[in-house]
């Protein structure tokens, strides 16, 4: 390479460049409206999938008492809402609308311009596969996302906490292989890094991922609301009651103090390991980038952290609560930059 500058855009490819930041940001946002989505219990609020219809919202007031009337026969507000009065029924029902709205422009922004850009032949062929894989995935997600939303539409108003983990599993994923390649397309470096680094930085990507996942089954299953303290669970650091399920390791899934437990234990360790990981790179032999990278990897921990811990503590307000559930992907953001640097790749 015979630039020495960090960030490059090619000429031919500035365009798809910008075009998947777009794509992106809107992904992050979308995740931080999900979660909002959850937070204020506005999920089952929509009970019906129309990927075409559905983009047209109430906009009468008999609109809205039907949209009400169809929300009323299901068990979520039979069991639970049944005081729920018309203007209270608009407000999540916005929220999810808002939720699907964004889902199909989404969709929009990343078809449209990648239908363009492969009737110009504007694509490298090396991310042809990689674009298309994402086009797929996004239906896919879609379709996972209404079947996370039919599970909460039976006798047990609650979604099911496996299917909100893979969807949220699965936004993740696309939004991490979309930055993956926006890091390909705009980053430009050429040096050597020690194999145990490289491993670090990939093991870091991963137990973030899996931490996200994690939280995932704590949204699912509401697992903090009983235990609104830190670094107690209750009264004690290890509650009595956790992995008590028969079989034991089911409650690594379904019980809400085990998963409780378990994800301040991968906190924990993740903390522990993203320090440990620091302070080898830190003194290694590094460019300058990536020793301001995992400073940036430092602050966004300790923000990180910070937000779970008030989360539990003010028992789940809403906005710290929607903001650790982004800074997780913030983090995830960093390390992504961190493992693409460590691994060398060549531009694209």
């Amino acid at each position: 390479m015979t630039s020495s500058r960090l960030i490059h855009l090619k000429p031919d490819t500035a365009p798809i460049f910008w075009w998947l930041v777009i794509c992106a940001c809107v992904i992050y946002g979308m995740i931080l409206l999900g979660g909002v989505t959850r937070l204020t219990d506005s999920g089952l609020s929509m009970v019906d999938w129309k990927p075409i219809m559905g983009i047209i919202p109430p906009l009468s007031e008999n609109d809205w008492q039907e949209m009400f009337l169809k929300y009323q026969q299901y068990p979520e507000y039979k069991k639970t809402n049944f005081e729920m009065t018309l203007s209270e029924f608009k407000p999540i029902f916005m929220y999810e609308y808002l939720h699907r709205i964004l889902g199909r422009i989404i969709g929009i922004i990343f078809f449209i311009p990648l239908l363009y850009f492969t009737i110009r032949k504007a694509i490298p062929p090396v991310l042809i596969p990689r674009l298309y894989l994402l086009l797929i995935l996004g239906g896919f997600q879609g379709v996972l996302g209404w079947y996370m939303v039919k599970s909460g539409l039976v006798d047990d108003p609650n979604v099911s906490q496996y299917r909100l983990t893979a969807h949220l599993g699965m936004a993740v994923f696309i939004y991490s292989l979309i930055l993956w390649t926006v890091f390909d397309l705009s980053l430009n470096y050429n040096h050597a890094i020690r194999s145990r680094i490289k491993w670090m930085s990939s093991t870091l990507t991963l137990l973030i991922f899996l931490m996200i996942l994690s939280g995932g089954l704590v949204a699912g299953t509401r697992a903090g609301i009983p235990f609104p303290t830190w670094p107690l669970m209750g009264d004690t650091f290890i509650p009595p009651q956790i992995y008590s399920m028969n079989p034991s390791w089911l409650s690594a899934f379904e019980d809400m103090a085990t998963i409780q437990f378990n994800h301040r234990m991968f906190a924990y360790l993740l903390t522990i390991f993203i320090v440990i990981f620091a302070i080898v790179l830190l003194r290694s032999n590094v460019p300058r980038f990536l020793k301001n990278g995992t400073t940036a990897l430092l602050f966004v921990l300790s923000l990180q952290v910070a937000l779970g811990i008030s989360t539990l503590l003010f028992y789940i307000p809403i906005p710290v609560a929607a903001a650790h559930q982004v800074g997780a992907i913030a983090l995830l953001s960093v390390s992504l930059f961190i493992t693409h640097s460590c691994l060398s790749r060549e531009q694209i």
